[in-house]
């Protein structure tokens, strides 16, 4: 024999239990009325200290989210943000503690007053529906008003305006989380994408010690070498686009590059000095840094997805997915003798799907 279910049993939607022969058309008025459903628990006791309970992890919840949204704001991980002598390791496990804490606390919080709030307030009630056609008759749909009536009683939420209001209030950081998640995506870039730091006149320093070049530095054909622009080692944002790489050839390696302005004019030789050429080293597939240099076929290989392009004609693509060449960045030397750009690139760095305005 199987065990009764505890509390009231309620069948809705069913016909009369008095047995009727097949085919026999039922008449509304034999079934039987429905007893109405207890809304309140038996034990009022118990269940005002577990109103309070809720309540309390209710506020707990909100006042976690709190602490998740100024967490969010003030422990940001920035190279800005970072004191000097700081270590980027430890600010960015500082934060995501704190971020991580409070978010668990009010996620944990609130899912358990829940769940409080449905086992000790709410009647054990047992509902059952018989499957029926998908269209409602008028007398269904009062029905179904009526028990939603009844099921907004049952739930104690017009009854109890305490957990109803911590409750609400609870809901309110996690509802504002994302707009301060949408505060990191910032303004749209418009036409910052085209363009980076480089200029005409500012010297390539080699990357990570910051040592303006020479030509004479790169006497040995087939060497390569990344620099960046001199005054911006420390600007993470300039550096995203403005990598580059220096390969030296021997006289006669280097074809016209087909780097071309938009326009209709080709640049040749001029753009390099004593065979040493520049390219940005973000490839142009998904912007990843194409550091590697194969001397005997003059290619340039990204790691990544391999996209591999041709040095001695401009950087086009010879291989992979890559849509178009690597940007060339114009050389000359200043009246000290130092590598320095012409201009900025011609063409926009990175890959195709950046936004650029």
């Amino acid at each position: 024999m199987s065990e009764i279910p505890e509390g009231p049993h309620r069948v809705i939607g069913t016909p009369s239990p008095t047995p009727t022969a097949v085919d026999a058309p039922s008449s509304s008025s034999s079934a039987p009325a429905e007893p109405p459903a207890a809304t309140d628990p038996p034990d009022t006791g118990h269940a005002k200290r577990a109103e309070r309970l809720v309540a309390a992890l209710f506020i707990l919840a909100f006042v976690a989210g709190c602490g998740f949204l100024a967490a969010y704001v003030g422990l940001e991980v920035g190279q800005s943000d970072i004191p000097p002598g700081a270590d980027a390791v430890v600010a960015a496990l500082r934060s995501n503690l704190a971020l991580g804490t409070s978010l668990s606390v009010a996620l944990l919080a609130l899912g358990t007053g829940s769940m409080i709030w449905v086992r000790h307030l709410t009647p054990n009630i047992e509902i059952e529906e018989q499957r029926h056609d998908l269209k409602s008759e008028p007398a269904d749909r009062a029905a179904f008003q009526k028990e939603f009536a009844e099921g907004a009683a049952i739930s104690q939420v017009t009854k109890r305006p305490m957990l109803r209001r911590t409750m609400l209030l609870a809901t309110a950081p996690l509802a504002l989380a994302p707009l301060f998640l949408l505060r990191d995506f910032g303004p749209l870039p418009g036409r910052s994408m085209r363009t980076t730091v480089w200029r005409k006149g500012l010297r390539a320093v080699v990357y990570g010690t910051n040592r303006p070049l020479r030509p004479s530095d790169m006497e040995t054909p087939g060497s390569m070498i990344t620099v960046i622009p001199e005054g911006y080692s420390d600007d993470a944002d300039a550096l995203a686009k403005a990598g580059v790489i220096l390969i030296k050839f021997a006289p006669g390696e280097l074809h016209v590059p087909t780097v071309h302005d938009g326009k209709t004019q080709l640049y040749g030789m001029n753009w390099t000095v004593d065979n040493i050429v520049a390219y940005s080293k973000i490839c142009t597939h998904l912007g990843c840094p194409v550091a590697l240099y194969e001397q005997t076929t003059h290619h340039i290989l990204c790691p990544c997805h391999q996209s591999t392009f041709d040095a001695t004609e401009g950087a086009k693509v010879v291989f992979g997915p890559a849509a178009r060449p690597l940007p060339q960045l114009p050389l000359g030397t200043n009246s000290d003798g130092y590598l320095v750009a012409l201009s900025d690139f011609t063409q926009p760095v990175g890959p195709s799907f950046w936004e650029r305005g």
